[in-house]
C-alpha cells in the first residue's frame, strides 16, 4: 500500500501543477489514475480500522459481544475473500474500461446467431455488475444474428474480468435454421482489448499511416438509413489492420472511436510482440474453427458449458448465457497465476 501512496502523492502533485489542463485528455487520465488509487487506498485503511476494532473488542472477552464479534468477522472473512480476488487483477491494463469485439466464425447462419447469443450474454454480465456500455460498430448477418460488433464496457476492472474471455466459443445445439432440426456446431471469435487514451505515449500513430474512408451507415431501412456519410473505416497501412465505427450520428464521434479501437489493437499487438506471441498481426486472428476453442456451450444432447482451460464447467447453461460468467472468470485467474 506504502507504493500506491507514493504513486498517489507523485499524481498529486501533477494535479497541483499550474499547467496541468493545458492537455485535458491526459489530465482527465491522470485525474480517473489518481482517483482509482484514493479510493483504494482509503478502503484498505478502513478495512484495518475494522480489525484493530475487532480485536480491541475480543480483547474485551466480553460474552454478550460474542454474536456480533462472529457477525463481524464473518463478514471480514468475506471482504477479504473478494479483495484476494481482486488483487488477481493486477495486470498492468486489468483496471481499465474493456473493448470487446465479436466474430461470427465456421458455422454460417447459425455462427451469425451464436455471435448474438454472446453479445446478449456479455451485456447482461455488464448490466449486473453495474459497468455502462455502448455498441460501436456491428453488422447485421444475412438472415440472423450478427457477423461482427464492437462494444466499449466501461467500469473499474472491466478488462481484468473480461480477458478471461478472449478466444473462440463453441455452440452445439439443435439448429433452429435447419429444416430437419439436426444437431450444429457453431463458432464465434471474442477479442477482448483495453480501452487506452487517445494521447497515451504507449502507442504512436503516424498519420501517413492511415488510410480513412468516409461511408453511410448500414442500417434497417425506413427513418432510421443515414443520409449522409458518417461511418468512418480506418485503414492501419503497415499493419493492414482495418476498423470501423457506425453506429454514432456525428461523423467525429465515430472517428474518435474508430481510432480508440485502432490504438487498442496497436497496443494489442505491442504486447504481443513483447510475450512473443505474435497472433494478431496484420489481422492474422486465430481462426474460428474446430480445435482452437476456450469454451464450450452444450445444449444438445446434454447441457454443460466448460471451459477447456480450466476445466471449469456447470450444467446450468441457461445461468452463463444469461450473464452469469463469474464463476468462470474467478477459475481463469487462478488457473492464470
Amino acid at each position: 500500500m506504502a507504493g500506491k501512496e507514493d504513486q498517489l502523492a507523485n499524481l498529486e502533485k501533477e494535479i497541483n501543477a499550474p499547467d496541468f489542463w493545458n492537455n485535458p485528455s491526459h489530465a482527465q487520465l491522470v485525474s480517473k489514475t489518481a482517483a482509482g488509487f484514493r479510493e483504494e487506498i482509503q478502503d484498505w485503511h478502513a478495512l484495518d480500522r475494522r480489525l484493530e476494532d475487532v480485536l480491541e473488542l475480543a480483547g474485551m472477552d466480553d460474552e454478550s459481544l460474542r454474536a456480533d464479534l462472529e457477525a463481524e468477522i464473518s463478514a471480514l472473512e468475506a471482504d477479504l475473500e473478494k479483495r484476494s480476488f481482486t488483487a488477481m487483477l493486477s495486470g498492468p491494463y486489468d483496471a481499465e474500461d474493456a473493448l470487446l469485439a465479436i466474430h461470427a466464425g465456421a458455422g454460417g447462419t447459425d455462427s451469425q446467431d451464436w455471435a448474438s447469443m454472446l453479445m446478449r450474454m456479455f451485456l447482461r454480465w455488464a448490466d449486473q455488475h453495474g459497468y455502462s456500455t455502448d455498441i460501436w460498430d456491428s453488422a447485421e448477418g444475412e438472415e440472423a444474428g450478427i457477423k461482427s460488433a464492437t462494444i466499449a464496457i466501461n467500469g473499474k476492472y472491466a478488462y481484468g474480468y473480461l480477458r478471461s474471455e478472449k478466444g473462440v466459443h463453441r455452440l452445439v445445439r439443435l439448429s433452429p435454421f435447419d429444416s430437419a432440426h439436426r444437431r450444429h456446431t457453431s463458432f464465434t471469435l471474442v477479442e477482448v482489448l483495453p480501452q487506452i487514451a487517445l494521447d497515451s505515449p504507449e502507442v504512436q500513430i503516424d498519420p501517413a499511416d492511415l488510410k480513412i474512408d468516409v461511408f453511410r451507415s448500414s442500417g434497417a431501412g425506413g427513418q432510421n438509413v443515414q443520409k449522409n456519410a458518417t461511418a468512418i473505416r480506418i485503414t492501419h497501412l503497415p499493419t493492414g489492420i482495418v476498423v470501423t465505427c457506425q453506429n454514432e450520428r456525428s461523423q467525429s464521434q465515430n472517428r474518435e472511436f474508430a481510432m480508440r479501437i485502432l490504438r487498442s489493437r496497436l497496443l494489442e499487438i505491442k504486447k504481443a510482440e513483447k510475450d512473443e506471441e505474435i497472433a494478431v498481426l496484420r489481422g492474422e486472428y486465430t481462426k474460428a474453427e474446430w480445435g482452437s476453442q476456450i469454451r464450450s456451450y452444450v445444449l444438445h444432447p446434454y447441457q454443460m458449458v466448460k471451459d477447456h482451460r480450466t476445466e471449469y464447467e456447470t450444467g446450468n447453461t441457461q445461468a452463463v448465457l444469461d450473464g452469469d460468467l463469474d464463476e468462470f472468470m474467478e477459475a481463469y485467474l487462478r488457473w492464470k497465476r
